[in-house]
């Protein structure tokens, strides 16, 4: 039986190098966006409902590229198309974004970028999947974390950099993004399409032919879970009937709450959601079970291994987007002490926030090479535990620590949190799912990390506002109070493939 190749140091690194371009744009927005919002005139309370364009972004996209890729077989590959068509478009977002003459037109581009970066994120993670034999999967995430981590140490100091080193500016007329973050973002654009053609060019995709030889190890249940679709319409009507009954009821109802707006994207969510159940079900009973149908069907009999992961997923990621949306703000007037965004102090403020995100990405990017070490000793799991629970503690600590400089500590385990976020859950999914269906669970494992991002835009300007009176610093804690709930929920987990037995125990498909 043909096995695949463990693939050489190099060779991963080419397969991730595609990702310096991403994270190069994903780190450029989250260092800047609310920045750039805040200058054009946003509140600090409407940020998260601006923010909305991310996770809804994934939301759609995800899933969907990721059913269309596992489909897709032409003279670029499986999942490199995608990686194109996506480069191109964020690349141009990028360019776009800093020279937002207005807040609409700022809050459209993010829809525009995090719509054309999922497009060419979500294969870079089946693409692990489809390359990789079980025992390298972990190393090849990890390698996709350290491109990660060490890229948006770059993109992070950007500003910095041209205002320290270039003497650009840092400040701007009202209304207007200044000139350091304007050529960050150019540069961004330029990193972005040059990376992700360097994986293009430099990787050979296996075939679908090569892909069913070496995965005949899959057993008749897990082949049958990728390819046959059998469900019942009448339960598919009854629960999209009810589903839809939901998200008009609470739609209705949040008209008379005027305090957050936010609240509609989780009501028409449910409602949409219902009415595409529904059409499953309308297509089929004529006889058609693919796109759409074969979409909401795999969606609802998830792996039981992903389930878990996916209710892990939901905590942690609503204590990253706090953390994404409010560290600004959080440190330009909790640390720095002004609210002021045409102030120098502001601006100092921001730029070193740049700084606090390279500290979190160096040490992502060092951390990547610890943890396939730490998962051979004691487990993907007990790994993903130790290093969310660090993560937790290190949110709860930015309000303790007062000093501008202590934050490092704080960013710095993150990091660890975030490493491992980046790495054990991807790694674990990737051996737990059938490869037929690598993109597509790939994409929908997407899903419990957007809905967190959606749930947090709707909610923490509410709490910011009334709650804790203004004060951006105390979402960042409920978000580390989120992530050690998820550290708790990752101790059930069940790892079916587990590093740590791997010298111990044969490799699937290895006889």
């Amino acid at each position: 039986m043909r096995t695949k190749p463990q693939l050489s140091f190099w060779q991963l690194w080419n397969m991730s190098f595609g990702y310096v371009g991403i994270q190069f744009g994903f780190a450029l927005q989250n260092a800047n966006v609310s920045r750039i919002f805040e200058t054009l005139g946003a509140k600090v309370e409407d940020i998260p409902i601006l923010w909305i364009a991310a996770p809804v972004s994934g939301l759609i996209v995800q899933p969907i590229i990721g059913h269309m890729s596992d489909k897709t077989w032409n003279r670029l590959g499986r999942r490199k198309p995608y990686f194109l068509v996506g480069a191109i478009l964020s690349s141009l977002a990028l360019l776009i974004m800093p020279n937002s003459p207005a807040l609409w037109v700022a809050a459209g581009t993010l829809w525009l970028m995090d719509g054309s970066i999922n497009i060419t994120m979500q294969p870079f993670r089946a693409f692990i999947g489809d390359m990789l034999p079980d025992e390298q999967r972990t190393q090849g995430f990890a390698v996709q974390t350290f491109f990660i981590g060490a890229s948006s140490v770059i993109a992070s100091l950007l500003p910095y950099i041209f205002t320290e080193w270039f003497n650009i500016a840092n400040t701007a007329p009202e209304g207007q993004i200044p000139p350091s973050v304007k050529w960050s973002f150019y540069i961004g654009g330029v990193v972005f399409l040059a990376a992700v053609l360097w994986t293009i060019f430099s990787v050979r995709e296996y075939s679908p032919e090569e892909q069913e030889e070496f995965n005949v190890h899959e057993t008749d249940a897990a082949a049958k879970e990728g390819s046959e679709i059998k469900l019942i319409p009448r339960t598919y009507y009854l629960e999209g009937g009810v589903l839809v009954a939901v998200g008009v009821v609470l739609t209705y109802l949040v008209r008379s709450l005027a305090w957050y707006q936010g609240l509609y994207i989780l009501s028409f969510g449910i409602a949409f959601y219902g009415a595409l159940q529904i059409a499953a079900a309308l297509r089929y009973s004529a006889g058609k079970i693919g796109g759409m149908v074969e979409i909401i069907y795999d969606l609802q009999n998830m792996p039981k291994t992903m389930k878990q992961l996916a209710l892990v997923t939901l905590f942690t990621w609503f204590a990253l987007f706090a953390m994404f949306i409010y560290t600004t703000s959080a440190v330009t007037s909790f640390h720095f002490g002004t609210t002021d965004v045409q102030s120098e102090l502001y601006n100092q403020g921001a730029n070193y926030v740049g700084v606090l995100w390279a500290v979190w990405n160096a040490t992502a990017a060092v951390v990547a090479f610890l943890l396939p070490v730490l998962a051979r000793k004691i487990g993907r799991v007990s790994t993903h535990v130790v290093c969310l629970f660090i993560g937790g503690l290190s949110l709860i600590s930015m309000v303790l620590f007062k000093e501008p400089k202590l934050l490092l500590i704080s960013m710095i385990a993150s990091g660890v949190a975030w490493a491992s976020l980046l790495t054990m859950p991807y790694a674990i999914l990737s051996s737990a799912v059938p490869h037929r269906k690598m993109g597509v669970y790939m994409g929908m494992f997407n899903l419990f990390v957007v809905i967190p991002q959606i749930l947090a835009s709707a909610i923490l300007g509410l709490l910011v506002r009334t709650v804790f009176h203004g004060q951006a610093i105390y979402a960042i804690v409920l978000g580390g109070v989120s992530m050690i709930l998820s550290a708790a929920l990752m101790m059930f987990v069940k790892d079916s493939k587990s590093e740590k037995d791997s010298d111990e125990q044969p490799v699937a498909g290895s006889h």
